[in-house]
């Protein structure tokens, strides 16, 4: 059976600690899917549907501009960080 590596990527992401939702919903742009529900979870509208990020969890913009959520586990194991948006 053959392997496969993830080809190396360079994506967008921010973190969304429940106090930066200024800095989220400018990262969103106009995917936000609804309204920020009472455990301040945000809706996102990925390409599989509308997803929530919870307070903890990374927000990535992909390669062709899809968002999803990611827990911070795996974002620890996938990613590393490469430098800032100038």
């Amino acid at each position: 059976m053959p392997f496969f590596r993830k080809k190396p990527v360079t994506i967008e992401a921010i973190f969304w600690n429940g106090e930066n939702l200024p800095q989220v919903m400018q990262f969103l742009g106009k995917e936000i899917g609804g309204y920020m529900t009472e455990d301040c979870a945000i809706p996102i509208k990925t390409l599989e549907g509308t997803m929530t990020a919870q307070v903890g969890d990374w927000i990535i913009r992909g390669v062709k501009g899809e968002l999803y959520p990611c827990k911070p586990d795996i974002f620890e194991a996938t990613y590393e960080r490469v430098g800032e948006k100038i």
